[in-house]
C-alpha cells in the first residue's frame, strides 16, 4: 500500500505539472500543488521506507526534473504553445500621425514634459525637448518617431 501512494504521489505531480505548463501556464496552483506532491512523495519514501529508499527517491526526483527541464528546453515542444507574433501597429490617431518636423504650435497645457499642444489646428500629445514648457508657449517639433511628438520653444 505504501508503495502504490508513493507512486500515486509522483503520477499526481507529473499530471499537475503538465496541467501547469500546458492548460493553465502562469496560474501557479497547478504548478505549486506539483511541487507540494514532489515534496509529499519525498517525504513519505523518507518516513515510510527509511533512509536509503528516502535518498534514491529524492535522487531520482532530482533527476527527473533535472531531465524534464533538459527536454522542455531543448525541444519544440513548447513552441507549439508560445506566441510568435509581434505588435506592429501604435495607438497613433490621425492628427498624431500628420505632424511633421518643423510645424509650429502652441501649447495648450502645461508641458511637465509631457502635455498637450496645438499644432495647425490639431490637438495633439507632445513631449518637450527643453523641459517644463508653461500653457500658451510657442513651439516647433524638432521629431516624430511612431506615435510620439518631440516639441522645443520657439
Amino acid at each position: 500500500m505504501e508503495i502504490f501512494t508513493l507512486i500515486i504521489l509522483f503520477a499526481l505531480c507529473a499530471i499537475l505539472l503538465a496541467i501547469e505548463l500546458f492548460v493553465f501556464p502562469g496560474i501557479s496552483i497547478a504548478g505549486i500543488a506539483a511541487a507540494c506532491c514532489l515534496v509529499g512523495a519525498n517525504y513519505v519514501a523518507f518516513s515510510w521506507f527509511g533512509l536509503t529508499t528516502g535518498l534514491w527517491a529524492c535522487a531520482a526526483s532530482i533527476v527527473a526534473c533535472g531531465l524534464l527541464g533538459y527536454w522542455l528546453m531543448h525541444s519544440k515542444t513548447l513552441e507549439k504553445y508560445s506566441l510568435h507574433k509581434s505588435i506592429d501597429s501604435t495607438a497613433a490617431s490621425v492628427e498624431q500621425l500628420s505632424v511633421r518636423p518643423g510645424d509650429e504650435g502652441v501649447a495648450i497645457t502645461r508641458l511637465a514634459l509631457i502635455g498637450n499642444a496645438d499644432i495647425g489646428g490639431r490637438t495633439v500629445e507632445v513631449k518637450s525637448a527643453d523641459g517644463f514648457l508653461d500653457e500658451g508657449t510657442p513651439v516647433v517639433v524638432v521629431r516624430v518617431e511612431d506615435a510620439q511628438i518631440t516639441v522645443k520653444k520657439k
